[in-house]
């Protein structure tokens, strides 16, 4: 069974890695996303997620399902921060198990690749001078 959930509360990767961690796992691919201070050449001071919860949910489930299907992989589990969250906070977890490692990374890459492209979490940042909406990664 895996973990899904989105929270405001602090992200524990402990929770995840326990988890998703079995006697037969050779590897556990752990990824967390944390708030950088620059980004589009910015001083960034502070970012705000929300998200359409329920279909969110059901979109990241269908995700990591997908990531079961093509790589051989165990548990997983991918929990995503609401609200406000300061510099250094974690906003994404992703933790994926496998006997062996190129599975878990795989997984892992993958289930955050299509995080960004198809889950409805939107991220507005706030930055010195004013604040705006990013779309995506947040790159362009």
């Amino acid at each position: 069974m895996n973990l899904i959930r989105l929270q405001h509360e602090a992200i524990q990767s402990e929770e995840l890695l326990k988890h998703v961690q079995q006697r037969s796992d050779g590897a556990v691919a752990l990824f967390l996303g944390t708030v950088r201070d620059h980004n589009l050449d910015r001083d960034v001071t502070e970012l705000s997620y929300s998200a359409y919860e329920e279909m969110a949910r059901r979109e990241l489930e269908r995700v990591c399902e997908q990531a079961q299907d093509r790589f051989e992989i165990g548990r997983v589990a991918a929990v995503h921060r609401l609200g406000l969250l300061q510099i250094e906070e974690v906003a994404v977890a992703v933790a994926v198990a496998a006997p062996h490692r190129a599975a878990a990374f795989d997984g892992c890459r993958f289930i955050m690749d299509q995080l960004k492209q198809t889950v409805p979490i939107w991220k507005r940042e706030r930055f010195v001078g004013g604040e705006e909406w990013i779309e995506g990664d947040g790159r362009s």
